[in-house]
C-alpha cells in the first residue's frame, strides 16, 4: 500500500482510517483516532490472550518488533528503546534518574505542555536552579536564543520537538550539536513529531513520546529513547522483577538491571497497547515519514493560505521558512472561539480551542497525511462566516 493509493482511493482511506467514515478529524496533536492496523493489531492480541493466556509464545516477539520499528522511526537503535508510556512517565524517569549536583541547571521552556513542565520545575527539590527560555512567539526555540542561557552550570536543555500550540518545530539537531560540544544533554518530548516528521536521534540524549497523537496509536503505549551512553549513569527510579535481573523470581540483594533501555522497564508492560503502537508505527515506515511530512506540510500551508484569506492569523508569524508540524493554531478578534469549535463539531469536524497564556484562544486544526483536501474545505467554509 503507497500513501497515494490511501489519499486518492476512498475505499482504501474508509477500510485503514474508518475514522472518517464518521467524522473529520483535525485533532491529531490532541488524541487521535487509531488507525485500522492497530485496531486489528489490539483486537488480534486480546484474541489470543483469551485462547492461550496474556504471557505466550507471542509475547517476546511483539516487545522485539516493538522496539524494532521505534527503531527505525527514531533512527536508534532498538536496544536504546524502552516500551514505556504515557510521555510524561518517560520525561519523570530522565529528570528523577539523572544524578544531579547541587548548583546544577537545567533549561526549559515554562510554555511548554505541562507534561514537559512540571518535570524539570520541581527539581528545585534537588537543589537544581530551573532557567525558563523566554520567547516572543510560542514555542519558537532557536539556538540564538538558547545559547545566551547555558552556564558552565547548565546540565540539560529540556525541550518539545515540535510546540502544541504554534506548531513550530524546533533544529533540535543543530541544538543538539551545539549543546554536546558543551557537554550539556538534551531530552526532548516528541509526541507532536513523531510519526508526523522524520525523526534522528544522533545528537539527542533522551526522547519520550506516547503513540496516541501522531502515530495513531492508542493512549498509554509509548517509547522512550535512552543513548546507549547513558545506561549506567541514568539510574532506573522504578524497580521491578522485570529490569533487575531476579533468577527464579528470588529478589536479590546485589541488583544487576538488564542490558539496555530495558531497564527502566520495572514490570509488566502494556502488551494490547504496543500491539496496536507496533502496528501503527510500522504502517507509518512503510508509507514513509518523508512522504507523510510532505503531505502534512500541503495540508497546513492549504488552511493557512485559505483562511488568512478571510481574516483568520496564525499564533506566529508565518513568513519565514522554518519547518513547520502539523499544527496550525488561529484566531480572529470577532468570532467567539467557543462557538466557532462547537460550530465545527456540530459539522462532525473535530478541531480543537486552545488558549496562550494571555488568555488569547485559538482554533488548533491538526491534520494528518490521511486527511483530504475536501476535509479542509469543510472547515473553511465554515470559519469564513460569510
Amino acid at each position: 500500500m503507497t500513501l497515494d493509493q490511501i489519499i486518492h482511493d476512498e475505499s482504501i482511506r474508509q477500510a485503514m482510517f474508518p475514522c472518517v467514515k464518521h467524522q473529520v478529524c483535525f485533532a491529531h496533536a490532541g488524541v487521535s483516532p487509531l488507525s485500522q492496523a492497530a485496531v486489528d493489531a489490539m483486537q488480534h492480541w486480546s484474541q489470543r490472550a483469551g485462547e492461550v493466556g496474556q504471557w505466550n509464545d507471542d509475547t517476546l516477539g511483539l516487545m522485539k518488533q516493538g522496539r524494532a520499528a521505534a527503531a527505525q522511526l527514531t533512527n536508534a537503535s532498538p536496544a536504546e528503546i524502552a516500551l514505556l508510556g504515557p510521555t510524561s512517565l518517560g520525561l519523570s524517569l530522565i529528570a528523577n534518574g539523572i544524578d544531579w549536583r547541587e548548583g546544577d541547571q537545567v533549561i526549559y521552556y515554562p510554555d511548554d505542555y505541562p507534561a514537559n513542565v512540571y518535570n524539570w520545575a520541581a527539581l528545585t527539590q534537588r537543589g537544581v536552579t530551573p532557567v525558563p527560555i523566554i520567547t516572543e512567539q510560542p514555542g519558537v526555540i532557536t539556538w540564538d536564543i538558547l545559547e545566551p542561557l547555558i552556564t558552565e552550570r547548565t546540565r540539560l536543555v529540556a525541550l518539545a520537538t515540535c510546540n502544541y500550540l504554534s506548531g513550530y518545530a524546533i533544529n533540535y539537531n543543530t541544538i543538539g550539536a551545539r549543546l554536546h560540544e558543551r557537554g550539556v544533554l538534551l531530552c526532548l518530548d516528541a509526541i507532536q513529531t513523531l510519526g508526523a516528521l522524520p525523526m534522528d536521534v544522533e545528537h539527542v540524549d533522551f526522547l519520550s513520546a506516547d503513540s496516541h497523537k501522531w502515530m495513531l496509536g492508542p493512549c498509554g503505549a509509548g517509547i522512550v529513547y535512552i543513548a546507549r551512553q547513558h545506561w549506567e549513569t541514568l539510574r532506573p527510579t522504578l524497580l521491578g522483577a522485570e529490569n533487575i535481573h531476579s533468577p527464579n523470581f528470588i529478589a536479590q540483594t546485589d541488583r544487576q538491571f538488564v542490558h539496555g533501555a530495558r531497564r527502566y522497564e520495572p514490570g509488566m508492560l502494556n502488551l494490547p497497547g504496543i500491539a496496536g503502537m507496533t502496528a501503527s508505527i510500522e504502517m507509518l515506515n512503510q508509507l514513509g515519514i518523508e512522504a507523510i511530512h510532505a503531505r502534512i506540510a500541503e495540508l497546513r500551508q492549504y488552511a493557512l493560505a485559505q483562511l488568512t484569506q478571510h481574516g483568520w492569523r496564525s499564533c506566529i508569524d508565518e513568513a519565514d521558512d522554518a519547518l513547520r508540524g502539523g499544527i496550525l493554531s488561529v484566531t480572529r478578534d470577532d468570532v467567539d472561539l467557543a462557538d466557532m469549535e462547537q460550530t465545527l463539531r456540530n459539522a462532525g469536524i473535530v478541531a480543537l480551542l486552545r488558549h496562550d497564556r494571555a488568555g488569547t484562544a485559538y482554533i488548533r486544526i491538526a491534520p494528518h497525511f490521511y486527511n483530504s483536501f475536501d476535509e479542509l474545505d469543510r472547515a473553511i467554509v465554515l470559519m469564513a462566516g460569510d
